[in-house]
Formats: C-alpha cells, sequence, structure tokens
C-alpha cells in the first residue's frame, strides 16, 4: 500500500511539473515572426480577452431577457396566527370570523402573451450579439494594427544596430591602416585621432540604439502581453518583407467595409427597433396567469395541517395606461431623434474615412517613393566607399574623404531600412483605411 500511494504522489507531481512546463512554453514565441506575433497577441491581449468576455456576458444578458417568453411558476408558504380573530356582527349576534391559526402552500404561474419588454429582446438578440462581436473585431484590428507597426518599429532598430555594427568594423580597419600609415611616418597623427574619434562615436551611437531597442522591444512586449522576463527575438526575413510593400493604390475607400461603419449599421438597427418599442407603448400589455392554492385552518395549531381547502383560477390579464402626461410620445420621438443622430454620425465616418484613406495613401506614397530612391543609394555609396577605401590605402584619397564616404554609406543603408519599414508601416494604414484587414 506504501509502495502505491508513493507512485501515485509521484504521478501526481510529474504532472503538475509537466503542466507548468506546457504552460511557460505557451506563454513565449520560438519563431517571433509577424504573422506569429499577431496570432499571440489577439490570443493574450487583455483588450481581445475582455471584448470576448463582453460577448459572453450580452449573450447571457440576452438569453436572461428571453427567458421572460417561458412560463414563470412560483411557490409562497405562508402562516398566520391570529391573537384576536376578527369579530362581525351577523343577524345583532357577534360571529367571529376565522380562526387562529391559517396556512397557505401557494403554487402562481404567468405566461407572457404580449409584452413590449419581451418582444423587443426577442427581436433584436441577434443585433445585440452582431454589435458584441464587431466590437471584438474592431479592437483586434487596433491590435493588428499597433502590433504591426511596434514590430517595424522593432526591426529598423535592430537593422539600424547591424549597420552601425558594420560601420565599427570599418572604422577598426581605417584605424588600424591610419596608425600603420603614421608608424611608417606615412602621414601626420591627424588621420590617426580622426579615426579614434570617428570610432568612439560610432560605439557610443550603438549603446544608444541598444538602449531606444530596449525600450521599443519593452513596447512591443505590453502590446502582445508577452512575458516581461523572457526573450522576444524577431524573426524577419528583408526580401520577404520587400515583396510585402506593393498594395493597391487604385481602389477608393469604402467605407462599408469599415468596421466602424458594420457597428454604426447595427446601433443605426437598434435604434430602429427602439423606436418600434416606444410605438408598442400603445398595445396593451397581456399575460395569463393561475393559481393553485392549499388553505389550511384551524384553532388548533398541532391540527393545523391535518385538512386543507385548495383553491384554484386561471385569468387573463391585460394592462394599459391610458394617460401618462405625454409620456409615451416624447420617449418616441426622443428615440427618434436618437436615429437622425446616428444617420449623422454615418454621413461623418465616409468624410473621415475619405480623409483617413486620403492621408494614408499620401503617406504611403510619399515613404514608397523614399525607399526606391535611397534603395539605389545603398548600392552607389557601397561601390563610391570600396574605390575611396583602395584610394586611401594607395595614398591617393585623404582620410577625410574616406570618414565622408563610410558617412555616406552608413547614412544610406540606415536610411534604406527606415524608408523600408516606414513604408512598409504605412501600407498598414491604407489597408486599415480601406478595412481590409480582417483578423
Amino acid at each position: 500500500m506504501t509502495n502505491r500511494k508513493l507512485l501515485f504522489f509521484t504521478g501526481l507531481l510529474f504532472m503538475s511539473f509537466r503542466l507548468v512546463a506546457q504552460q511557460e512554453q505557451d506563454s513565449i514565441l520560438a519563431n517571433a515572426t509577424l504573422p506569429n506575433v499577431i496570432e499571440y497577441a489577439l490570443k493574450k491581449q487583455p483588450v481581445v480577452q475582455q471584448s470576448l468576455i463582453d460577448e459572453e456576458i450580452t449573450s447571457l444578458q440576452i438569453k436572461s431577457k428571453l427567458a421572460d417568453w417561458f412560463p414563470q411558476i412560483n411557490f409562497n408558504y405562508l402562516y398566520q396566527h391570529n391573537f384576536q380573530v376578527q369579530t362581525s356582527i351577523i343577524g345583532g349576534n357577534p360571529v367571529k370570523l376565522g380562526v387562529n391559526n391559517t396556512s397557505a402552500l401557494q403554487f402562481t404561474g404567468t405566461q407572457t402573451i404580449f409584452n413590449r419588454d419581451v418582444l423587443l429582446a426577442n427581436r433584436t438578440a441577434g443585433i445585440v450579439r452582431q454589435q458584441a462581436k464587431q466590437q471584438t473585431a474592431g479592437n483586434k484590428i487596433d491590435v493588428v494594427v499597433n502590433v504591426s507597426k511596434a514590430f517595424y518599429d522593432v526591426l529598423a532598430s535592430e537593422q539600424q544596430i547591424k549597420v552601425i555594427d558594420e560601420n565599427i568594423g570599418r572604422l577598426e580597419r581605417s584605424l588600424k591602416d591610419a596608425k600603420s600609415q603614421y608608424d611608417a611616418g606615412i602621414v601626420d597623427k591627424t588621420d590617426y585621432k580622426r579615426a579614434t574619434i570617428a570610432l568612439n562615436n560610432a560605439v557610443a551611437s550603438k549603446k544608444s540604439s541598444e538602449e531606444a531597442l530596449a525600450a521599443k522591444k519593452t513596447y512591443l512586449k505590453s502590446l502582445i502581453n508577452y512575458p516581461a522576463n523572457e526573450t522576444l527575438s524577431i524573426v524577419y526575413d528583408s526580401l520577404s518583407l520587400e515583396k510585402e510593400i506593393p498594395v493597391d493604390t487604385l481602389n477608393g475607400a469604402d467605407y462599408s467595409k469599415r468596421i466602424e461603419y458594420r457597428i454604426l449599421q447595427s446601433q443605426r438597427q437598434l435604434q430602429q427597433a427602439n423606436i418600434s418599442y416606444n410605438k408598442w407603448s400603445y398595445i396593451p400589455s397581456v399575460s395569463a396567469n393561475g393559481a393553485y392554492i392549499l388553505n389550511y385552518l384551524n384553532n388548533d395549531f398541532g391540527k393545523l395541517y391535518n385538512t386543507s381547502y385548495p383553491n384554484s383560477y386561471a385569468g387573463l390579464s391585460l394592462n394599459f395606461p391610458i394617460f401618462q402626461g405625454g409620456k409615451r410620445r416624447y420617449n418616441l420621438k426622443q428615440a427618434e431623434w436618437q436615429l437622425k443622430k446616428t444617420d449623422l454620425d454615418m454621413v461623418g465616418l465616409k468624410n473621415s474615412v475619405n480623409s483617413e484613406y486620403s492621408a494614408a495613401l499620401a503617406s504611403y506614397k510619399a515613404n514608397l517613393a523614399n525607399y526606391i530612391a535611397v534603395k539605389e543609394n545603398v548600392a552607389l555609396a557601397k561601390e563610391v566607399y570600396d574605390v575611396i577605401q583602395l584610394q586611401y590605402r594607395s595614398g591617393v584619397k585623404t582620410y577625410l574623404e574616406l570618414i565622408t564616404a563610410e558617412t555616406d554609406l552608413r547614412t544610406a543603408q540606415i536610411n534604406y531600412y527606415d524608408a523600408l519599414y516606414g513604408v512598409l508601416s504605412s501600407k498598414v494604414d491604407v489597408q486599415k483605411s480601406l478595412g481590409e484587414i480582417n483578423p
């Protein structure tokens, strides 16, 4: 028995460790590509999770309201002890009306036939669920946009650090060449000192970029709800990213594809239903009701429940308010004005979508033009640097010209990556304005 218990508890301990390890594995990304990071964010982001919870709450609220269509059955228990039984004069004689102890078991039921509250809940259930899902979709779109931009921002910083590393390598070689030439008496110490200054500046620039990268990664982690103490290693393919640059700029903005427009449509449908709801206030509420009651009457409490005197009934209830001071008419007018206000919101949304699309498209085209220009500059700057470096080693060019060429190369490389990720970020804005992001 002891060995069995030991095996049992060992098995439980092993399963617990395995479960914890699985949870830790699920909380980190082994392959942090942009699609994987977005998928992770859509699963872990608190805003998205809250939206899904709101969907569930909305569904339960709808079920709660629709439950009023079902028969409502209740049970009541009553007991009353009369210290003094009521007396009445009948035929000139005092007669006690009642007994010392009374009790009743009441089973009552009502069935709604027409009630505007439950009718509204029934007709708008689908729209309310749809609106909750649309709110979730809107939050997911915001997450995708923000995560994509933060991802590209991190990539730009990482590439900038790689460019600086290459720059440091070139400067170290240049410093070595300058030192050799100085030791050989070919040049004075000016070139050597300039090389040292340039190298120190590059090292300081790298440190600054690394600090900025750490902050940007922290921001990206917060967007996707990634564990702060875990490493997030971005994975990307520059060639694949370049292929993702093109976007169809011939299509105009279609506001009907925007989630904001669909949310307003749902809101408008609900307000139309609210107008009908206020109109139904002029229709009587009708319900069926019935009861079965067991009455117990006896002066002796010990014999109270020996004999029952049942009674039962069924009936129909109609309720119609005749005059409410104009309240129904005012509520109806208010609902109609709210509908008109939503119509104006839809007009405003159309205008803002067109404006947003124009701005996003202008930014995309500007970034694309800049990207095309600086992409060519990288090849040209690299060619110029290689030529001047050879000429400097041969004593044809001065060290100042070499430093200038190296600075131009570094600037061209950094501008290239900034332009690449800038045009990708602006593409995300264009896709959002067109309503093409549907996570």
